[in-house]
């Protein structure tokens, strides 16, 4: 018997049901990603196939596409890109194997080398990775996808050998049999190998890092508030519903661009102070902690993507190295009017320099409600600057920070369609009760927050069903660049109301009306709810 070209469908294949073709080429889908998982879980630089691509798309995603995703998806929208593309891909691995049963096996070669191909150059391109790994990685990751798909195509024509006897290759129950032995035993690989892969990447270097960091006896000096130390003056913490004062870490809002937290060992990393600068520098992890300027200080952070009524903000105790030092010892040269933040994953945001000569805080934060930065807020270092949304401040995982001049450079959501400055606007909140919430009649509490740092909130008002506005109790906060937490009483009458709560800012200007959406520079409105009352 003559062997058989198996680049060619012969009849017994066509004998077989089409789906056949598919399954070969869905596990096969599944081999190559679950290679490339594995890899990425061995060595935290190379990003799997999967993640590589979803880096790619986000990057090359315009300003609108990304905004609308922000606002019908949260974060949900990026959560669900790495399972779209892993669908995608073994339906594509699927469709290659169908028309490598019916057509040619070269169909499916050239499809999973073109993958490889792709693959490598998404994943080559993360700063992170080294380039020569990761394309290795990504062809080996292709060659093993069109070893298997070729593998169980030519089971359909060539049985397995029994202990008494050898199949006629004509006997259609033969070939289906290894064909679905052979796919079940590959399918299985797969499975084994995603599992093996979640088991080896449960905890990272930077974790292992981060939880042997121990910030007792840091230097600190005596005009700095008290380091690791709960700030919560006059707070309204009591109040059942309300946004506590200062916000626990696991509760704290992310919104960022990594689809994988980058994982940051901090024995090798360092901060590097460049551009228009006198004398560049770098700083590493320990030289940071055993710094005298270390200071802690209580600051409210926005995204600009928050809703009016959203709960993207929120309030922690920061812990850091004030920028102004930093810089003063980089000496910045006459002209240099943007500072660049630039994370490991090249990610970058900008803003004024002079931003840091009105006072307000702004620092390269390492610690956040007294304990090292979690990994998904930056560790090991971040920047933390009071009344600028993140967009152009708040870079995590920094490795960089530039001096350059502010037409020179545009932060990243910048070309995307997002403003150059993001100067945090006033805002107000009603967290007490819910809205669409029914409430029993008679005295009810009616509490949440409000905003406008550095500026600081000097009342609150609110208003039911577009009456006279009422003035609020504030709890006195702990300074001018953190939330407020306010509170009233409401005598509730049975019916529907609608609630409807505004701010004063500590310069006197009233929180804009608006409505205004929150492209290009920031949310603008009251927000209001609707109560049931019976």
């Amino acid at each position: 018997m003559q062997p058989m070209d198996p680049s060619e469908p012969d009849a017994t294949m066509a004998d077989h049901p089409r789906w056949y073709g598919a399954l070969a080429g869905l596990i096969a889908a599944a081999v190559a990603l679950v290679f490339g998982e594995l890899v990425s879980a061995i060595d935290d630089d190379i990003p799997g196939l999967v993640l590589g691509m979803g880096e790619w798309i986000i990057d090359i995603t315009p300003g609108e596409a990304a905004q609308a995703s922000i606002q019908n998806l949260g974060t949900a929208g990026k959560s669900s890109l790495l399972p779209g593309i892993t669908i995608t891909a073994l339906l594509l691995g699927a469709l290659l194997g169908d028309l490598s049963k019916r057509v040619s096996v070269k169909i499916g070669a050239a499809g999973f080398t073109a993958f490889g191909l792709l693959g490598g150059f998404t994943a080559a391109r993360n700063p992170q990775s080294p380039a020569i790994a990761s394309w290795i990685t990504a062809l080996v990751a292709a060659g093993l996808g069109v070893g298997t798909l070729i593998l169980l195509l030519t089971r359909m024509h060539r049985p397995t050998r029994l202990a008494s006897f050898r199949e006629d290759p004509r006997q259609k129950s033969a070939t289906r049999r290894a064909f679905l032995s052979w796919s079940a035993g590959a399918g299985a690989v797969a499975v084994t190998g995603f599992g093996l892969a979640r088991r080896i990447g449960a905890e990272s270097v930077a974790e292992v890092a981060r939880e042997g960091i121990d910030f007792t006896g840091l230097n600190t000096p005596t005009t700095a508030p008290p380091l690791l130390g709960p700030v919560t003056p006059g707070s309204f913490d009591t109040v059942p519903g309300i946004a506590s004062y200062v916000t626990p870490n696991n509760s704290f809002y992310r919104i960022d661009t990594a689809l994988r937290v980058p994982q940051v060992d901090p024995d090798r990393w360092s901060l590097s102070f460049t551009g228009m600068v006198d004398n560049p520098y770098s700083l590493t992890f320990d030289e940071i902690l055993a710094m005298d300027e270390l200071e802690e200080h209580t600051v409210t952070l926005s995204c600009v993507s928050n809703e009016v009524g959203g709960g993207l903000v929120g309030t922690a105790n920061w812990l850091g190295v004030p920028l102004s030092s930093l810089l003063d010892r980089a000496g910045v040269q006459e002209g240099a009017t943007q500072i660049v933040g630039r994370s490991v994953d090249d990610w970058t945001a900008g803003f004024p320099t002079d931003t840091l000569a009105d006072g307000r805080t702004a620092l390269l934060a390492v610690g956040m409600n007294g304990e090292p930065l979690p990994i998904i807020h930056g560790f090991p270092a971040r920047l933390v600057v009071a009344g600028l949304y993140g967009y152009v401040s708040a870079v995590k995982w920094i490795e960089e920070i530039t001096l350059t001049r502010w037409e020179d450079f545009d932060g990243y959501w910048v070309p995307r369609g997002w403003s150059k400055e993001g100067p945090m606007k006033t805002m107000s909140r009603i967290d007490v009760p819910r809205s669409r919430e029914t409430v029993a009649a008679g005295p009810t509490a009616v509490a949440g927050v409000a905003w406008s740092p550095p500026r600081g909130i000097q009342a609150v008002e609110l208003s039911i069903d577009d009456g006279d506005w009422r003035p609020c109790e504030i709890a006195a906060p702990g300074s001018d660049e953190t939330w407020v937490q306010w509170k009233t009483e409401w005598d509730a009458p049975p019916g529907d109301h609608v609630l409807r709560v505004r701010a004063v800012d500590g310069e006197g200007e009233l929180q804009p009306v608006g409505p205004k959406r929150v492209d290009p520079d920031g949310a603008e409105g009251w927000h209001a709810i609707r109560v049931s009352v019976s």
